[in-house]
């Protein structure tokens, strides 16, 4: 046992240099006082004048101490271990290495997912995530798989800590969904979800065959960043067509008898942004507008446009495509991402959330410049 033991020993000692590196890159000093400075302005007499303001700094707060507490749990978990096998060398003790061995093993996941953070450098990452999801053709089975996406991204959210709302949705017309756009709130949403925008392909046997036979179905998933105001996109008025309509969603009787829901089309591109999550026109306008600010600097980066009205027609490109990921239920069961090659048999866990596996792959080799993270 006392070969064991130095074992872990040496390589607890080899983990300080990494780990302190981590803390580096993380900017976890930075982060500290920046979080000082915020929470002494919550103690501003006027902090509260500005809602959506110090809505924003108490998000920030939120997020930012998230990431000191999660950076020194991971210390304390790297000392705590160390303490346990100096202990157990000291005493001879055989009965601490199964749950060394279970300290150790998480530990070293957990410097793994935290590695994995500091990749997320790109301008938007760490920004809140806007994710559309469409059905492709196909009718009420791909409408029925649009909803099962929908329900397995809201519990991914779910397990990372991350706040979800619904921005606007359109029903399926048996079941499911048509489309949906989701609000997805935490540190580094937009640079995790990023990874999962594309075509989502599904195989089973199809609940609505009375036949009983197999179908494939296809969904796609947009991701865009929620950006800050600060961040200047200019858009001409005229090239906009603004519509109203009546929310189909909860909200009691003032959602669902006055116009309070926006449709925004941008007449140059063809691209449609919709918001019926608040109660108000004047708020669903503003979330309309940041969406389409969003989609439009996303659309603007991709064909490497300096202007927004230089970009023309983007509709007609924006296709299905192949797809990215591969949902198999039936004849066996298995989820395959196509750009990384990662593959699981436990179909159910992904179907609730378990996602992790599929977006660390693509961020590792993206950064080995494997993938084209964009």
């Amino acid at each position: 046992m006392i070969v064991e033991y130095e074992k872990y020993k040496q390589e607890l000692a080899a983990m300080e240099g990494p780990i302190n590196e981590l803390g580096s890159a993380l900017n976890i000093d930075g982060a500290k006082e920046e979080l000082r400075e915020l929470e002494q302005k919550t103690l501003e007499p006027d902090f509260y004048s500005e809602p959506e303001k110090s809505q924003k700094t108490l998000q920030k707060i939120k997020q930012l101490g998230a990431k000191i507490k999660r950076y020194e749990d991971m210390r304390s978990s790297w000392e705590d271990c160390a303490t346990l096998v100096e202990l157990a060398i000291a005493e001879d003790d055989a009965g601490e290495l199964d749950e060394i061995t279970a300290e150790f093993t998480a530990l070293q996941k957990n410097i793994e997912e935290t590695k994995l953070e500091t990749l997320l450098s790109g301008p938007y990452d760490k920004y809140n995530a806007i994710l559309t999801l469409h059905a492709g053709a196909g009718g009420t089975e791909a409408q029925d798989w649009c909803a099962m996406l929908c329900r397995m991204y809201q519990m991914w959210a779910e397990r990372r800590g991350f706040a979800v709302s619904t921005l606007d949705f359109l029903d399926g017309d048996e079941a499911g969904l048509k489309s949906i756009t989701l609000l997805v709130e935490g540190l580094n949403a937009y640079g995790y979800a990023k990874c999962e925008k594309g075509v989502h392909r599904l195989v089973r046997i199809s609940p609505f065959d009375a036949a009983g036979r197999r179908h494939t179905s296809f969904a796609s998933l947009e991701v865009m960043p929620d950006i800050e105001d600060d961040i200047e996109i200019n858009i001409n008025p005229d090239d906009l067509k603004i519509d109203t309509y009546r929310s189909s969603g909860a909200g009691g009787q003032h959602v669902n008898k006055t116009s309070s829901a926006i449709r925004i089309t941008h007449i140059p591109t063809g691209v449609v942004v919709a918001c019926q999550n608040e109660r108000s026109q004047f708020q669903n306008k503003d979330t309309a507008m940041k969406m389409l600010k969003a989609k439009l600097m996303e659309l603007a980066e991709a064909e490497h446009k300096e202007k927004i009205e230089d970009i023309k027609g983007v509709q007609k490109e924006i296709a299905w495509g192949s797809q990215i990921r591969s949902y198999v239920f039936h004849p066996y069961t298995m989820v395959k991402d196509h750009r990384t090659g990662y593959e699981v048999g436990n179909i159910s866990a992904v179907m609730d959330g378990d996602l992790d596996g599929f977006i660390n792959e693509y961020l590792r080799k993206a950064s080995l410049g494997q993938l084209d993270l964009k």
